[in-house]
Order: C-alpha cells, then sequence, then structure tokens
C-alpha cells in the first residue's frame, strides 16, 4: 500500500463525511426552489452501481489530466448520495426544528447555528457516516484499478486481487494472499471498535423510544 493512502481514508472519511452532513442538513432544515427535485437526484444517485460510473469518471480525469495519481481516486468518492441520504434522515432524527428556531431567535445565524448546535447533535450520524466512507473506501476496488497504472499506487483491494492471481501460477504467493487478507480487515475492526458508541447511537437514530 503507497503512503498516500492513509491520507486518502483520512480525508475522503473526514471530508466526505462532512459534505454528506452539510447536504443533509441542508436538505432537512432550508426551504428553496427545487428542493424535492434535487433531492430526488440524489435518490437516483444510490439507485446507480459504483461501475457504471467508472468509465465516465476516468475520462473527466483523463481531460482533466489527474488520472494515475490518488486525486482520481479520491475526487469521486468526496460526493456520496447514498451518505447524503443518511445525512438527510440524521438531521430530521437528531436536530429539533424548535432548537434552531430558538438559536435564530437569539440572533445566530445559518452558519453559526450549524456549527454551533446543528453538528454537535449530528456527531453520531456524522461518524457513522464517516465509517461508511472509510469502509467503501478500503474496499475500493473498481474505480483504482481503472485509474491508476502507477502499481505502487495500488490500495490493499487491487493489490490483494494482484497476488490472487498470482497465486494460480505460483503457490508460494497463497500464504501472502491469506495473510494479507487478514491483515487487510484490521483497520475496519479498530475503526469500528473505537467509535461504536457513535455509530451505535447513530445506527438507532429515528427508532421508537
Amino acid at each position: 500500500m503507497d503512503a498516500q493512502q492513509p491520507a486518502v481514508l483520512g480525508v475522503g472519511a473526514v471530508v466526505g463525511g462532512l459534505i454528506s452532513v452539510l447536504a443533509g442538513y441542508a436538505f432537512d432544515k432550508f426551504s428553496f426552489k427545487g428542493r424535492s427535485a434535487l433531492f430526488g437526484f440524489v435518490l437516483v444517485g444510490v439507485l446507480i452501481p459504483n461501475t457504471a460510473t467508472v468509465l465516465p469518471l476516468y475520462l473527466l480525469a483523463a481531460q482533466v489530466g489527474i488520472n494515475n495519481t490518488m486525486w482520481s481516486v479520491l475526487i469521486p468518492v468526496l460526493c456520496n448520495p447514498f451518505g447524503v441520504y443518511l445525512a438527510r434522515i440524521f438531521s430530521a432524527g437528531y436536530v429539533p426544528d424548535e432548537t434552531l428556531e430558538a438559536a435564530r431567535v437569539d440572533g445566530a445565524g445559518p452558519i453559526r447555528t450549524f456549527v454551533s448546535i446543528g453538528l454537535p447533535m449530528l456527531v453520531p450520524g456524522y461518524v457513522t457516516i464517516g465509517l461508511f466512507q472509510f469502509v467503501g473506501i478500503w474496499n475500493n476496488f473498481m474505480l483504482p484499478l481503472v485509474m491508476l497504472q502507477d502499481r505502487s499506487l495500488f490500495p490493499v483491494s487491487v493489490g490483494m486481487s494482484l497476488w490472487q492471481g498470482y497465486s494460480v501460477a505460483m503457490p508460494e504467493y497463497t500464504p501472502m494472499v491469506i495473510t494479507g487478507s487478514m491483515l487487510s480487515i484490521i483497520p475496519l475492526v479498530v475503526a469500528f471498535v473505537m467509535l461504536q458508541r457513535f455509530w451505535r447511537a447513530g445506527l438507532t437514530a429515528g427508532s421508537v423510544k
């Protein structure tokens, strides 16, 4: 795994989760023209499989000149329609409209209201969405396979696939594949264990009390 991969994981989880929370909060708490149609467009994005977007993304990256770089893998994962959908649900379940209205009466603007009130209430949802982002980036296979030609940039998922292919002709690679597969799940387990009190609370959003 290249040294840039942890940075992609961290930035993708933190920044991608924050973008989803911002969008979901806006869809839930603000009334603007075309809100329903735009959110319907987001839901359509949830239904489109990731493999169907790989070729258009590769063509865009080639035009911009960022293919075969980690940017070509990072930028697409920052926009996650499913994360936006979850964030709107979390916003409706965690942030009461009455609390925001009280903040507006006290003179707080939209940005200050979100930073001081909305975001702290959405921390469980933010962590849950960030974990989904982390898992999605860690297991991402098709996008790095198409975007990256430099093998030193390959993530764990693509590298393990290459080793598995080598093990067919060279059985000595088999122990490496098995060991690598076991080690590859350690970051996921650590992330879920360390943040379990947040994501467990996030998964109960909207449940009957």
